[in-house]
């Protein structure tokens, strides 16, 4: 795998943005990824949370397809604690 060389939130395109070393990139919409995973004003607010605080958190939960678990209140998903 490549290094990885960033992970930051974009505010312009409200991406979060992985950037690797050989220049390839991943770019994580996080409104559609709200809108498929947050039923509630409170699971969003946490998804906000880790977008503005642990993009690179919240970019492992999205790929390793666990950030459903994550707003569910699942114990072992809980970064803020």
């Amino acid at each position: 795998m490549n290094q990885l060389l960033s992970c930051e939130f974009n505010i312009d395109t409200a991406c979060v943005e992985l950037r690797y070393a050989d220049g390839s990139m991943i770019a994580i919409d996080t409104i559609a990824v709200e809108n498929e995973v947050a039923d509630t004003m409170h699971q969003r607010s946490e998804l906000d949370w880790l977008i503005y605080n642990r993009p690179l958190e919240y970019a492992q939960l999205v790929l390793d397809g666990d950030l459903e678990q994550y707003v569910q209140g699942t114990p072992e998903h809980r970064l803020m604690d």
